[in-house]
């Protein structure tokens, strides 16, 4: 029977709260996307009852409910007429959501959105400082030679002018003019002002002083200050902003930038600077004592509760911390509790990877448990542990009692002398990490003993439920040669080739939305033959009606493989689905046949389009054949 669109529409509504808790609605290929203003308006048991909804996630403060392809639209037009909203893009449904969250999340979330940006930059330069630096302790006569003071200046570089990084990037953030923020980025670190890490050389009343007005302004720069930067850069947005909307056109060319850089430089050097630079300070020295309070407990505590701020998508804001500890002592020292959490998430991850019986979770587990130890935790906590729990509590407990143990390490520097343990980096954790430490044995023993413990833990008390009834896992009918190239990689999988055939670029696809990428990034493929397979192993979440159109979701992927352009008028006929909604396949499984030669007799393109639907909520995507 065929779905009540106007139906659905209404019920879903119903369930809401009133218009006036909803905010901005749209829809992707698979989903109805919407801000709410409160959730605890919302039924959502009775949401997940509606004929239509196939499930319901929230989701960076979207609650997103599940339709289907090539029904989410309908049921989304039908909601603005019963509503009466207008419709909304993905954008700014994003910009919406972001705009509902507490002031104290938006607040932490401005340095993750500016280091992101910039960290391949630090991180390069923070490997390449350890390797450097490593170099003299083996070969002492290596330390006198051109070749290390040339690869001393290529890594030292990005620290040495980090501020001109944070302005460009937090200029984007802001959204003002970035060539204007480079040019307060590199005013903090003029040449002509003392160098913030000499400074300590200069006797009292020998620092030079500018007079202007009532203020006595050192002429010390800005190296390795985060903090008064992006504030500096804030302020500017704002002036800039002001300026543009109160200066006639024709003079705001030249006016606008003159005197958005006047104001905002004096403002920096004569308030924003001495003030921020005191308290980012007071952090930095904060962070250290908390590392060695109460003989380690401290960072026992970091330890645990890391992983929650990875779950909160608050974990970028240490790199300020990490940042300033790098600008006053060389030494990251947060960066072995960053270290200690992500690898004991590796290690529970890895326990449910070789205890579980699930071959879906199994698939998912190793996968994620190797990305985790090179650092990147997410596919392992949101795909694993936190949705089973107790691995991520167990995993927790891993990076405390490693965090506690290096608490009490320590490290040499070139010269061969004592100092905190940690790293010439940040950005990097678990594997990739050991290059930029400065002890590796000791890092060894902290990864060996969070993932130790972790997995122990795990191992010992989690234990998997038993399979749900409602689902029924399909038989696994293999294709005759199961799909070996990629043709979309993201931070949380692999999406395969599921038809044989020559890919092309998604702009390339003879439809204006496909390849507008509206639906989402992805490929097309000029089929050899007329059977789709699965691009790995999930869950089917969708079959269109028309039969052309197959959702399949894995690990936080969502994707569309949509077979033809315009096929949807064909009806269903040359179609053959092999699955059903709630199945779960295994990669190369037959999803789909189709007869190539009715879609052509239709006047039809028969490219196949591979879409990952949600892939600007994914991290690291890249398309095409690999």
């Amino acid at each position: 029977m065929a779905l009540d669109y106007r139906k659905c529409a209404e019920e879903i509504f119903s369930h809401l709260g009133g218009r006036e808790n909803i905010i901005s609605a749209a829809h992707c290929a698979t989903r109805l996307r919407l801000v709410i203003a409160d959730n605890s308006k919302i039924d959502k048991k009775a949401l997940e009852d509606v004929d239509g909804v196939k499930g319901m996630f929230e989701s960076n403060g979207q609650l997103q409910l599940i339709i289907g392809t090539g029904t989410v639209n309908k049921v989304y037009d039908e909601f603005l007429a019963v509503t009466g909203m207008t419709a909304a893009t993905k954008d700014e449904v994003k910009a919406a959501a972001a705009a509902q969250a507490p002031l104290w999340r938006r607040i932490l979330k401005v340095p993750g959105d500016v280091f992101v940006p910039i960290l391949p930059a630090i991180v390069a330069s923070g490997l390449m400082m350890g390797i450097v630096e490593a170099i003299p302790k083996f070969a002492p006569a290596f330390g006198q030679t051109d070749w290390f003071s040339f690869l001393d200046l290529v890594a030292n570089t990005a620290f040495a002018l980090l501020p001109v990084l944070v302005a460009i990037s937090a200029s984007r953030v802001f959204g003002c003019n970035i060539f204007l923020g480079a040019v307060m980025g590199l005013m903090m670190v003029h040449p002509a002002l003392i160098n913030a890490w000499t400074v300590g050389n200069y006797a009292a009343g020998e620092i030079p002083t500018w007079h202007l007005f009532f203020f006595n302004v050192q002429q010390v720069g800005y190296q390795g200050h985060v903090i008064p930067v992006i504030l500096s850069i804030l302020l500017m947005s704002y002036v800039e902003k002001w300026l543009h909307k109160h200066v006639p056109e024709m003079i705001d060319l030249f006016v606008t930038p003159l005197c958005t850089v006047l104001v905002t430089s004096f403002v920096t050097f004569t308030i924003i600077g001495p003030i921020f630079s005191v308290f980012e300070n007071w952090v930095l020295a904060g962070a250290q004592v908390l590392i060695t309070l109460g003989f380690g407990l401290g960072a026992a505590v970091m330890g645990a509760i890391y992983p929650l701020t990875v779950v909160m998508g608050l974990h970028h804001m240490y790199n300020v911390i990490e940042a300033g500890m790098i600008s006053n002592t060389g030494v990251n020292t947060w960066m072995p509790i960053a270290s200690a959490a992500n690898f004991a998430q590796f290690g529970a991850c890895l326990a449910v990877a070789l205890k579980v019986k699930n071959q879906k979770t199994k698939s998912v587990a190793f996968p994620s448990s190797l990305s985790a130890s090179l650092g990147i935790t997410e596919p392992a906590i949101f795909g694993v542990n936190f949705r089973f729990m107790k691995p991520f509590v167990c995993g927790m407990a891993g990076g405390a009692v490693a965090a506690f143990l290096a608490s009490h390490m320590h490290g040499t520097n070139m010269a061969g002398e004592r100092v905190a343990f940690g790293a010439t980096t940040y950005g990097v954790t678990g594997i990739p990490g050991i290059p930029a430490v400065n002890n590796v044995g000791m890092y060894i023993v902290e990864l060996l003993v969070a993932a130790g413990v972790a997995f122990a833990l795990t191992w010992i008390i989690w234990k998997e439920d038993a399979p749900e009834g409602g689902k029924k896992e399909a038989k696994a009918e293999l294709a005759i040669e199961a799909p070996k190239t990629s043709v979309i990689r993201c931070a949380a999988g692999k999406v395969l080739q599921p038809v044989k055939g020559r890919v092309i670029a998604r702009e390339e696809i003879p439809d204006e939305t496909f390849a507008a990428g509206i639906l989402g990034d992805g490929v097309g493929i000029e089929p050899e033959e007329g059977v789709v397979v699965a691009p790995f192993d999930g869950e089917i979440t969708s079959v269109a009606e028309s039969k052309h159109a197959i959702g399949i979701e894995s690990n936080g992927m969502d994707v569309l493989i949509h077979v033809g352009v315009d096929t949807v008028s064909m009806n269903g006929d040359g179609f053959v689905p092999a699955v059903k909604e709630g199945d779960t396949v295994k990669a190369g499984q037959k999803l789909l046949t189709f007869d190539r030669a009715k879609i052509k007799a239709a006047g039809h393109p028969e490219t196949v389009v591979v879409l990952l639907t949600n892939s600007d909520d994914l991290e690291n995507v890249e398309c095409g054949a690999e």
